[in-house]
């Protein structure tokens, strides 16, 4: 069994920003494989079992804010008795790339994300498996919290749209195929070609979390 969080923080006020993309993957999710199904509330978080490739999976969306995402995992993993390396997907938010590229990662650093880092914090480490959805590099003298608290603008619909989709595809890979494959299929090619290029892929190899970035992302609330 998988775990497959989405990182973001609840509330309608909240809906639809740049931190709150891994949600929005996990709506992906949702709708691909449990469209008909009413979501429960249990690990503080909003769940759903659904099944990808004949695998079983929990999506969740924690309903804490994103600073506290590390106590529905664990609640949630403690519950299933599931191994973090193995068994845990997280969706997140990251700055550190362009909007509508993804990275999928074996294990990595927060790169300042308190989502990330309080869930490092409950599981004891940062072994456990990632998918970064870019959300774009905050703007020159732009407050960070500003930025990624800021709703994608209309000339970047697409890309989101693309970026989503591709990451709901990586973690249904994971689930299939496992860490390396999915890398290796979703970090070597670009979500979005080049301009007046012919977008030649990223010569990357599966490695650490690229996102090492020292800036804090303290727009996570609560």
């Amino acid at each position: 069994m998988k775990l497959i969080v989405g990182l973001g923080n609840p509330g309608a006020q909240y809906d639809k920003t740049r931190h709150n993309v891994g949600f929005m993957v996990a709506d992906a999710l949702a709708n691909r494989h449990a469209s008909s199904q009413v979501p429960r509330s249990r690990f503080h978080a909003v769940t759903l079992d659904i099944h990808i490739g004949g695998e079983k999976a929990l999506l969740i969306k924690p309903t804490t804010y994103m600073n506290r995402s590390g106590q529905s995992v664990g609640e949630a993993a403690r519950f299933f008795k599931l191994d973090p390396q193995e068994d845990i997907v997280v969706l997140v938010d990251d700055i550190a790339l362009p909007v509508g590229h993804i990275r999928v990662r074996k294990r990595g650093g927060s790169g300042g994300h308190n989502g990330l880092s309080d869930i490092d914090r409950i599981l004891g480490g940062e072994d456990y498996m990632r998918v970064r959805i870019g959300v774009g590099e905050v703007p020159g003298l732009m407050n960070q919290a500003d930025w990624v608290l800021s709703r994608f603008m209309a000339e970047e619909r697409d890309d989101v749209e693309r970026s989503i989709a591709r990451a709901a595809d990586a973690a249904e890979r994971i689930v299939t195929d496992g860490i390396v494959k999915a890398m290796n299929e979703f970090n070597t090619k670009l979500a979005k070609p080049r301009p007046d290029s012919k977008a030649e892929p990223e010569s990357e190899q599966p490695q650490p979390d690229s996102n090492q970035n020292t800036r804090n992302q303290s727009a996570d609330h609560g």
